[in-house]
């Protein structure tokens, strides 16, 4: 995990702008870590100070509703940065990011990351253009919230999950969530969830086997989202 230059978080992120001695001294100053399922990596309110590169795993982005429960705001791959725009609003993070599966992450102290930003105009452009991107996923995800069922944003979730984290040879959905972090996507009870997920397996969109879901017919799925 040394070769920052040869990683796959520079690949897909705003860290591929950087120069090979920016890249150099990043490697230099970064810890690497080992996260297990279900560990925070930073929670809401907390003072990041620094950006966390995904080099494997998914973790789950919540924030805590008034009742007690965490909305799913996004969810994380390996080649994903976190951290960015609590580093550059200079504030806590809105956001708890925890671990959906065992992870390993590096860690860049926000001093370093300020450097790249103050003197790589092309590195700064990437991150504000990640921040814009976040913010239009956001207005995306409230429209949603406002016009569709939750039948349709069960749907919709549904297909994104494969669609992004592919599926088993079995043909299950990889990213397994608990029916309890799915109502968290969704913005429903669990209770909810689990009656509209025996809804769609009554009417063939899915197989559940177990805790394993299996979307059996993608095209009758698509049109419950739609």
């Amino acid at each position: 995990m040394s070769k920052c230059e040869q990683c796959i978080v520079r690949e897909f992120s705003s860290l591929k702008a950087l120069s090979k001695d920016e890249l150099l001294k990043m490697a230099n100053c970064k810890t690497s870590m080992d996260i297990k399922k279900g560990d925070i990596i930073f929670e809401e309110g907390e003072n990041v100070n620094g950006v966390f590169c995904v080099k494997d795993g998914v973790c789950k982005m919540t924030k805590l509703s008034q009742n007690g429960k965490d909305q799913i705001v996004k969810l994380v791959k390996k080649g994903e940065l976190l951290g960015q725009r609590s580093m550059i609003s200079d504030e806590p993070a809105n956001l708890s990011a925890v671990a959906l599966e065992d992870m390993k992450v590096c860690f860049i102290p926000k001093t370093e990351i300020m450097a790249f930003f103050n003197h790589n105009n092309n590195f700064s452009m990437n991150v504000m253009k990640t921040i814009c991107g976040d913010l239009r996923e956001a207005d995306d995800i409230m429209v949603n919230m406002a016009q569709k069922t939750v039948k349709e944003r069960l749907a919709h979730t549904l297909l994104y999950l494969e669609e992004t984290f592919g599926v088993n040879p079995d043909k299950s959905l990889k990213l397994q969530l608990s029916r309890e972090e799915i109502a968290g996507m969704i913005g429903t009870a669990t209770e909810s969830c689990i009656r509209l997920l025996s809804e769609l397996k009554k009417e063939n969109a899915i197989e559940l086997v177990g805790k394993k879901i299996i979307i059996s017919d993608k095209n009758k799925l698509v049109r419950f989202a739609n």
